[in-house]
């Protein structure tokens, strides 16, 4: 088999538009099932939420994940904060079989919590497992520090074997310091660097200015990668999505 993917990383805003005024979960799903991705990570996606399943007809009985994934995809969750009437995370949805996956509590603080969702999967033909993290970083610098060392410490002994790794999600990293450290850390590419030379705004939808939603790779040539910024991509959440087309090195 090749070993070329297509990955795609999106925050879905819990499957909301920007400000929040419609529901716009199904043309989500259109929207991925068009860029046909072999990948997926996704970012503020809703396992439960009550209030949603009444306040918008035609909201899914199943998980947004699950929904998400439909036919086409297998998908994992990791929960990471649960409130009275529901709960959200990270979710990678594969187009080969998982596995394992393990979702690592990385919270900062009580008040914001974050996780991280390692997944292993079985590429066909590939003599090594894929490993895949999912990521939703903190606001606050400090926490995305500590997150990037979590990160770090987690991977340093697969990236010393030449294992084959793909990190992706929401960095809220203005400062672009995730580049480095992630670099340094793990020999990870941004794949928007890699391919146009900077990195690419990704938020808020309507009028990217920051560079907010990221995908590194490790042990992969970077053949393209593109901000989705035309429609529908911009009406779908408050983030642009990401896609890279990938290939073994």
């Amino acid at each position: 088999m090749s070993g070329a993917l297509r990955v795609v990383t999106l925050n879905i805003h819990k499957g909301l538009s920007h400000f929040n005024r419609r529901m716009v979960i199904h043309d989500l799903r259109d929207g991925l099932t068009a860029l046909d991705p072999d990948l997926v990570f996704l970012q503020e996606v809703q396992g439960l939420n009550q209030r949603f399943a009444l306040r918008f007809n035609a909201y899914p009985v199943e998980p947004q994940h699950e929904f998400l994934a439909g036919e086409k995809w297998q998908p994992v969750y990791g929960c990471n904060a649960v409130y009275d009437h529901g709960h959200h995370g990270n979710a990678i949805l594969s187009r080969y079989p998982f596995v394992s996956f393990e979702n690592q509590d990385v919270s900062d603080h009580r008040f914001e919590r974050r996780g991280l969702l390692h997944c292993v999967v079985s590429v066909p033909g590939w003599r090594r497992n894929l490993h895949l993290v999912c990521v939703h970083l903190s606001l606050h610098e400090r926490g995305r520090s500590r997150q990037l060392e979590a990160i770090s410490g987690r991977l340093e002994e697969l990236a010393s074997r030449d294992v084959p790794i793909i990190i992706a999600g929401d960095f809220n990293d203005w400062r672009h310091r995730a580049t480095a450290i992630l670099g340094r850390r793990l020999g990870m590419t941004e794949v928007s660097v890699a391919h146009h030379g900077r990195p690419m705004a990704t938020y808020p939808s309507m009028m990217p200015l920051l560079r907010l939603d990221r995908i590194y790779v490790r042990g992969f040539r970077v053949n393209a990668s593109q901000v989705h910024k035309d429609k529908p991509w911009s009406r779908l959440s408050d983030h642009l999505a990401v896609s890279a087309e990938l290939e073994r090195a």
